[in-house]
């Protein structure tokens, strides 16, 4: 089950009692007090596990919290320090304070570990509190209190290429083809409810993540279908692949804009980020109609059609554009995930574009 959001109240622990305590031992009438100082609460700590994907092993539970000090012990013996807990998040997991909204930690590098609570410092034992005028000390410090915060956990999820288009464009038939993820996969819209994570590799040396997040509809920034829940996993993509279906009701230049329009209601940076485009589905339609199709989209994007993409083994017939200008697509590809047509060029081209080719 995939779980994004959950609210937890944490606390640490507290410290222990310090122990009032007097020396007894034969031969040693006045001993003295000798009582030993309380535990330490434990802390609590959050860990960045990339073997973690969801957080949904936090879900039923709402409160966790840090072992307390044992109380100090006689013959000057501290008190045993309570066990720290260890919250094991996935990369992208935002720690945020549910009162107020406040980001309190950003956790994106696997490995990090981060003291989000201290526990309460051990009560004194009486045997600090004797002097010349107090030789009989009976006072012993409480422990101090840990803390406590009430926060609601987020997962961005991290990824190199976010896919972005309409319901059933071939989203999860791409990232089935070119990674090592399985999505369902079904001639129905709506077919992915969760983000799914796929490593696809180049080569035998490198890779890049491409994150598949739930179809996008008109409005989705608003809050309709099931897009909006998840546009914040594309947030840390650093690419976007925007899929426009070539075989769809809507036309390629409608479904172009309104996706531009959605990201940008939702985020104004997410919609300046680097991205390119795919007609996908190619193999549904007479290659005349898909070149019709190709024209009208390089029409509506201002482009022309060159020969740039032939290098990374474009096929023969199908117009195609590469950019490296900021405001415009790093290239305008046809695509058919179903018959293997530019799959490889894809892949190529998008791992060139985030430089990770040599």
């Amino acid at each position: 089950m995939f779980v994004d959001s959950v609210e937890l109240k944490l606390s640490s622990g507290k410290g222990g009692q310090g122990c009032s305590s007097f020396r007894r031992e034969k031969f040693v009438p006045k001993g003295g007090p000798d009582g030993g100082d309380g535990g330490r609460g434990g802390d609590v700590w959050f860990v960045v596990d990339k073997n973690t994907d969801t957080l949904s092993h936090f879900k039923g539970k709402t409160h966790l919290k840090a072992q307390n000090g044992r109380p100090g012990l006689p013959r000057k013996c501290a008190g045993k320090t309570g066990e720290s807990i260890y919250i094991k998040v996935p990369p992208g997991t935002q720690v945020i304070d549910k009162e107020t909204g406040e980001l309190l930690l950003d956790l994106t590098d696997d490995g990090q570990r981060v003291k989000f609570l201290t526990g309460g410092k051990g009560g004194l034992g009486n045997v600090h509190f004797r002097s010349s005028t107090n030789q009989r000390p009976t006072y012993a410090q409480p422990g101090k209190p840990g803390e406590e915060r009430e926060v609601r956990l987020e997962l961005k999820l991290i990824a190199d290429v976010g896919l972005v288009g309409f319901p059933n464009v071939g989203k999860s038939t791409l990232i089935s083809k070119v990674s090592n993820a399985h999505p369902e996969v079904a001639d129905y819209e709506f077919t992915t409810l969760t983000p799914k994570l796929g490593v696809v590799a180049i080569d035998e040396f490198r890779s890049f993540v491409m994150a598949d997040i739930p179809g996008i509809i008109e409005g989705a920034s608003d809050g309709k279908g099931l897009g909006i829940e998840f546009l914040k996993h594309i947030e840390r993509t650093r690419t976007l692949l925007l899929m426009i279906d070539a075989a769809n009701y809507r036309d390629v230049d409608h479904q172009y804009e309104a996706l531009l329009h959605e990201l940008e209601r939702y985020s104004g940076e997410l919609a300046r980020r680097p991205y390119a485009v795919a007609l996908t589905r190619i193999d549904a339609l007479p290659a005349e109609e898909v070149n019709a199709k190709m024209a009208r989209l390089l029409e509506a994007l201002g482009l022309e059609p060159n020969e740039r993409l032939k290098p990374y083994g474009v096929e023969e017939g199908y117009l195609s554009y590469g950019s490296d200008g900021a405001s415009m697509p790093l290239f305008v590809m046809p695509l058919s995930s179903v018959a293997g047509i530019n799959t490889k060029a894809l892949v190529f081209a998008l791992s060139d574009a985030m430089g990770k080719r040599p």
